[in-house]
């Protein structure tokens, strides 16, 4: 059943009436407990980010924090470490506070114990204190615990705590830790998903906005500049850097400089953060000029049609790839053999792989305090090296393929159609898929380009719902007509 669409305006807008971006103290008292428990001996180490320059030290990014660090911390400032001892529970975060010629330049700024009051947290101590606890932890041969480090800065952090030269950290990471951190993010709270909710309408005002922007003779980058700027308006900024081109047959085209023109297809991927750091990540691709032709109606309905099966059939239990990845292909795939594109059945040509040349990658992925939520360092408890070679050639993340969804799982549900004419000439000089993939008609399509449809599902203890409850982003044929270049 389609929902009602909602109309909200900037103006009209007004972010939650919260006063700042952290849940109640006791929220991360409970999280930092239960990992300790789940843990059970050694020291847990979380750095949260540093500033990262930008072009020179005192001329920086906007800063975002670690994510596992603030759902454990709750603190999103930087320069500060968490450190829990699993077999006591305490808690303690490292850091300096402000100099005179600090404030300077900042305003004056709370003390790191006044911080850690705010999150339940009593014992705090200067950065130069961190070595020495961990060096004489490390000699009494207990064992330091950390996820495996994704910037440059906290690698070189690590190896001066630890001991161990950079190259060498990803061998010494804390697998127990990764899962454990993974299975407490990927059940979202009833707190957690309002402020998902509360991420909905950022995205909302996003695409709504770059869809009435989508007439012939625009910028592309017009349009991404004037998105990214309401995400920044209404929360902390994009979720990821926005996609938006007329090239949907490349997955995550940031170029943004083609000039758009009639009867070309736009696809719009982008989201926003709420105050607390929660991500929406919504795609839409509709036509420059505001009228689908026959051709790209009846792809865009395909992908549709993907889009909503997959999003009534998600219940708990189901396991990713089996269950949800392949039945989106199955759907695509009878399109495409409606379309003349595919021979024989739908489940054959799943079967041969032949969906991996229409969309060659997963459905969708996790969503939370990050776009691709824990993708950094594996989201479940499986056995990686069984399931690589069927990830890779199903075009799923290795990370999600054996992914079973339970009640409080946010995914997001993303199918498509795309025609790549590298990938298509790579696959037809190789032979693959002789007898179902109709090559010479599918070189009538080679100019088309790709077009997606993405929401986000939470799962319930029934079925799932999608993030927006009764509001929803235009997405039908007639909806985006009637909004597309208006």
């Amino acid at each position: 059943m389609r929902m009602t669409i909602f109309s909200l305006s900037l103006k009209s807008y007004r972010a939650h009436p919260k006063t700042n971006d952290m849940f109640s103290a006791n929220t991360y008292e409970q999280r930092r407990n239960e990992l300790c428990r789940k843990i059970g001996k050694g020291l847990i180490l979380l750095p949260g980010n540093q500033n990262a320059p930008n072009n020179y030290p005192n001329n920086a990014y906007y800063f975002r924090q670690d994510s596992t660090f603030r759902y454990y911390f709750g603190l999103n400032v930087p320069g500060i470490t968490g450190l829990l001892d699993a077999e006591t529970g305490e808690a303690a975060l490292y850091g300096d506070d402000f100099t005179v010629e600090d404030i300077i330049w900042t305003g004056p700024q709370p003390t790191l114990r006044e911080m850690g009051a705010e999150v339940g947290i009593a014992r705090t101590f200067p950065v130069g204190a961190l070595r020495e606890r961990i060096r004489k932890a490390i000699a009494l041969g207990r064992r330091v615990h950390y996820l495996p480090p994704y910037r440059g800065e906290t690698k070189l952090q690590l190896a001066d705590l630890l001991g161990i030269r950079t190259g060498a950290l990803h061998d010494h990471k804390s697998v127990d830790l990764m899962l454990a951190v993974a299975e407490m993010r990927e059940i979202k709270s009833a707190e957690e998903i309002e402020a998902l909710e509360r991420a909905f309408p950022i995205g909302y005002a996003m695409h709504t906005t770059a869809m009435r922007m989508c007439r012939p003779g625009v910028v592309e980058r017009e349009i991404a500049g004037a998105i990214e700027g309401i995400s920044k308006s209404m929360g902390a900024g994009v979720s990821f850097p926005s996609i938006v081109s007329q090239h949907g047959e490349t997955l995550h085209n940031l170029r943004s400089d083609g000039v758009l023109e009639q009867g070309r297809l736009l696809l719009c991927d982008a989201g926003g953060e709420s105050l607390e750091g929660y991500c929406s990540d919504h795609t839409r691709t509709y036509p420059v000029g505001g009228r689908f032709s026959e051709r790209q109606r009846a792809v865009y309905e395909i992908v549709l049609k993907a889009h909503d099966d997959v999003a009534e059939a998600v219940k708990p239990g189901m396991m990713y790839h089996r269950d949800i990845h392949l039945l989106s292909y199955r759907i695509l795939a009878e399109g495409l053999i409606g379309l003349g594109l595919l021979r024989g059945t739908a489940e054959a040509a799943v079967e041969a792989g032949a969906m991996t040349l229409f969309m060659p990658h997963g459905l969708g992925h996790g969503l939370g305090m990050d776009v691709h939520d824990c993708e950094a360092f594996g989201e479940r408890s499986f056995d990686f090296s069984s399931i690589a070679e069927r990830a890779a050639a199903s075009g799923t993340c290795i990370y999600r393929s054996a992914w079973k969804v339970r009640p409080g799982t946010v995914l997001s549900d993303e199918p498509g159609i795309y025609f790549i004419p590298a990938l298509i000439d790579k696959c037809r000089a190789e032979g693959l898929y002789k007898g179902i993939v109709d090559y010479d008609a599918l070189d009538a399509w080679r100019d088309f380009g790709g077009i997606r449809i993405e929401d986000d599902l939470i799962v319930t203890d029934t079925g799932c719902r999608m993030i927006g409850g009764a509001k929803h982003i235009p997405i039908t044929v007639d909806e985006l007509e009637a909004v597309v270049g208006k």
